[in-house]
């Protein structure tokens, strides 16, 4: 724990100007970032006695180790570098909004020559139109159904698309009349294009000149006696009108906004938004975040308001936004907003009428998901809690193990070697930490000996980090040297420059663990022990979980560690063991299929797919391009003479290929036969014994 005056800043160097300071720890991670009107007077608040500060925020400040600011000239830039920066160095100690759940939302894909209704979550891609959030995927496709037939706009996949385009025929929508078949020509690009456009100005609440239209067209072709064609426009309107019954109006006068509300105690705090547009409810949504620091309901909404809109502009932005509490000062952040949308903005508490009303709805249902949430996260706290507590029990470790980081070994009989780690911390998996190894140590198969060198590779960068950071006196320790020892993800330039990161960005291995877990028994387990001992680290915890009898062994220990089949702590170290299994297996099939793909033109420099596939197009087989000329080469196109010098100069030097096998009649195949099968099965083509051997496979 820091002494916060023992990295404080003098008051005559803090500027009496606007600006964003940041927190780091002693690992230069950040850990909070914040915005001040005034520097000076801010930051000068949080290094008062720490009696008097609120217990997260006393919390903050004795886990930092410095701070730092940057001077901005106005408030509304300080608003818009902290939402850049919380964004980029995800700090521990801010306000993070957590979605309770993935919603989807309904998406039109404009950026693409024939747009497509689909169903999308997750992040927003330029050039798509999106409607929604929508609490259910099938709300979306119940509405995207009944639309389909006055606007009958593509929802196929690409692959779907293609083959309809190759084989002349549309998909069962086209010809039941909910698809205009641009696959096959019956509409012009423009003009689907045109129809896609009219369906996002329906979903955006334009919806009165579609109606007015169509009834104008039933009344005519009544008149002109074509019946059937006004019975199918009198369906179209009642499917349009279904459609809009499906969302009520609940403000009138087509009101575009958006109300946002707050439920919060203590400890933690739920935002419910709801979408209005047109009037009608379009889509709602919900956040929870833990109060990390004392906040007011103010800034609560202003965080809120960074989230929803730091990533959108234009209409995504509505003319209007209904709060519970302004933030303080008011003026940046409505400047903020007006800026994203390009026009202004209004940010108010609703105080009477609809909208009142509507605002009370939307409270009872954060407080509705508050009450939710913490029944949810009471149970799952309290049985993580525990089990930390019994591993840290049954390893005898000083306290639990809130960083718990894995490993695991796998191969198809001593082939691809590769291994993984996977990363858990607070019982919860962070998988933006996991990590993969390729063994580049030796050859063959020996788990013992891989785990030794994976370990090893892992705390070298974590001593070169500590090294780098200047943790420790120069000469304390020299094995910091990972210059010959790349990942196989990452250069020795990338792995470098990762290292020099200064901006308190997550590093690739700058932070150890309390606990390292090997799948294996007692010999992985001394191998991992040996590698940390090797490199002086004597403060790191290891043990191994073996799956047989699902034992805990300890280094240097006879008898291994039995948790009850009950324990929570071995459910938790269980579920590691099988995640850091799933990862490497993962990339070791991954490695196999690519090697079992590889093909002689690989080893052609500078040669690149297109060019790969335009040379076996022309002469239909390897062995026939092998025994060709160079001339003969260089009538492909986007083939020089150079390049077909190099092609015919490689195929001279590399020895001759396996025979490759037909893995489902064990015959031998030549060259032809194995591109055909390959191309109609789809299925890679093994040179030696099919690979059918999952039980071999670790």
């Amino acid at each position: 724990m820091a002494d916060p005056s023992s990295y404080r800043p003098k008051p005559g160097q803090i500027p009496d100007s606007p600006g964003v300071y940041r927190f780091r720890d002693e690992h230069r991670r950040v850990i909070y970032v914040g915005k001040a009107k005034s520097l000076r007077q801010r930051l000068a608040n949080y290094f008062q006695d720490l009696a008097g500060l609120h217990p997260r925020t006393r919390t903050m400040v004795t886990t930092a180790a410095s701070v730092e600011w940057t001077v901005v000239s106005t408030e509304v830039e300080a608003l818009q570098l902290e939402y850049s920066w919380i964004k980029e160095y995800d700090p521990r100690f801010n306000v993070k909004y957590r979605d309770d759940k993935s919603y989807p939302y309904l998406a039109v894909t404009m950026n693409e020559e024939y747009p497509r209704v689909q169903v999308m979550r997750g992040h927003k891609k330029k050039g798509v139109r999106y409607f929604g959030p929508y609490a259910h995927a099938w709300a979306i496709r119940d509405t995207v159904d009944l639309l389909l037939r006055v606007f009958p706009v593509r929802t196929c996949s690409a692959g779907v698309f293609k083959n309809a385009s190759r084989t002349g025929r549309p998909c069962l929508l086209g010809y039941i009349g909910k698809c205009s078949a641009p696959c096959v020509g019956r509409v012009s690009a423009e003009d689907h294009r045109e129809l896609a456009e009219e369906f996002c100005d329906f979903m955006t609440g334009r919806t009165g000149t579609y109606l007015r239209r169509l009834e104008q067209q039933m009344v005519e072709a009544a008149d002109e006696m074509e019946y059937e064609r006004a019975a199918r426009l009198r369906d179209d309107i009642e499917a349009l009108k279904k459609a809009m019954e499906k969302n009520a109006v609940v403000l009138a006068d087509a009101t575009d906004a958006d109300l946002i509300a707050v439920a919060e105690d203590e400890l933690e705090a739920a935002v419910q938004i709801f979408h209005v547009r047109g009037g009608r409810v379009r889509g709602q949504r919900g956040w929870v975040t833990d109060k990390v620091e004392e906040i007011t309901t103010g800034a609560l909404v202003e965080h809120a308001l960074q989230q929803l809109y730091g990533e959108e502009t234009g209409d995504a932005v509505p003319k209007e936004v209904l709060v519970p509490a302004l933030p303080d000062p008011l003026e940046p952040v409505q400047e903020w907003l007006s800026g994203r949308r390009g026009s202004n903005v209004s940010l108010r508490i609703p105080q009477r009428g609809d909208k009142r009303a509507l605002m009370e709805t939307v409270e009872r249902n954060a407080q509705q998901a508050l009450v939710l949430h913490k029944t949810k996260r009471a149970s799952d706290l309290t049985t993580r809690s525990r089990a930390l507590e019994e591993i840290a029990d049954a390893l005898d470790l000083d306290s639990a193990p809130l960083r718990v980081e894995c490993y695991d070994i796998s191969h198809l009989q001593g082939d691809d070697v590769v291994a993984s780690m996977v990363v858990f911390e607070d019982g919860l998996a962070r998988k933006s930490e996991y990590r993969r190894f390729q063994i580049k140590g030796f050859e063959g198969q020996d788990d013992v000996r891989s785990m030794h060198e994976v370990i090893t590779r892992r705390f070298k960068r974590y001593l070169a980090e500590k090294e780098r950071t200047g943790e420790w006196a120069d000469g304390e320790n020299d094995l910091a040297d990972t210059s010959s020892d790349p990942l196989t993800t990452t250069s020795p330039e990338a792995l470098t420059n990762g290292l020099k990161d200064d901006e308190g960005r997550p590093k690739r291995f700058a932070y150890p663990p309390q606990l390292v877990v090997v799948d294996g028994g007692q010999p992985q387990v001394a191998a991992a022990q040996r590698a940390l001992d090797e490199l002086g680290i004597d403060d790191i915890a290891v043990c191994g979980l073996a799956k047989r009898l699902e034992e805990v062994w300890l280094p240097g220990e006879d008898d291994p560690v039995v948790l009850p089949r009950t324990s929570e702590g071995l459910y938790l170290l269980q579920r590691v063991r099988d995640e850091a299994h799933r990862f490497a297996i993962t990339y070791q099939r991954s490695k196999r299929a690519k090697r079992f793909r590889s093909s002689p033109l690989d080893d052609v420099p500078g040669l690149g797919e297109t060019r790969k596939q335009a040379l076996i197009k022309h002469f239909g087989s390897v062995k026939k391009l092998r025994s060709a000329t160079i001339d003969q080469i260089c009538e492909v196109p986007g083939i020089g003479r150079k390049t077909a010098e190099t092609i015919a100069a490689t195929f001279a030097q590399a020895a001759p290929a396996a025979p490759a096998v037909n893995t489902a009649t064990g015959e031998i195949m030549d060259d032809e036969e194995t591109e055909t099968t390959a191309e109609t099965s789809g299925e890679p083509v093994s040179a030696g014994a099919p690979d059918e051997r999952r039980g071999q496979e670790r």
